[in-house]
């Protein structure tokens, strides 16, 4: 079984982000719902299992639930659905040539997924979500050059 490539992977809906969330949860940090729930601080498993099954979460549990898991898939979907991009905050660092290469399949992935949805090949969906992330990946870039000029402390881990 291949391993997902989670920092590319884009939410198409809330419900989709949820469940982004639970499985980054237990493929990255082997935690089953149960779990999650504990960490969450909420006393009923079930009432999470209830939250991914219908895609009905409180807002004031997004977050708890999204440190929970490790990830942040439905706040993403939350601003994509609002017509925002989110990126991690750039520190000004250098690049290496790992981040170009990130870069540019990101780029690729996304001319790939617009020929496809031009030919219909695929859902315009699919070819969003690889848009999206393409455009937050240049984001991050334009805002990594920006910040060239106040280099800041990289106090946690790469975007």
């Amino acid at each position: 079984m291949n391993r997902r490539r989670w920092k590319n992977i884009q939410p198409t809906s809330l419900r989709h982000g949820l469940e982004l969330c639970k499985d980054f949860a237990k493929e990255a940090h082997n935690m089953s719902v149960e779990r999650i729930a504990v960490e969450m601080g909420v006393t009923d498993q079930w009432t999470v299992y209830k939250w991914l099954q219908t895609g009905r979460m409180p807002a004031n549990m997004i977050r708890p639930y999204e440190r929970a898991c490790g990830c942040d898939y439905v706040t993403r979907w939350i601003a994509a659905s609002a017509g925002r991009l989110t990126i991690v905050i750039p520190t000004g660092r250098n690049c290496t040539a790992k981040d170009m290469h990130a870069l540019q399949e990101l780029l690729t992935t996304a001319a790939g997924k617009l020929l496809a949805f031009y030919a219909n090949n695929i859902e315009a969906d699919d070819a969003l979500a690889a848009i999206q992330a393409a455009m937050e990946g240049l984001a991050w870039h334009r805002g990594n050059v920006s910040q060239t000029q106040n280099p800041q402390l990289e106090l946690e881990g790469q975007p």
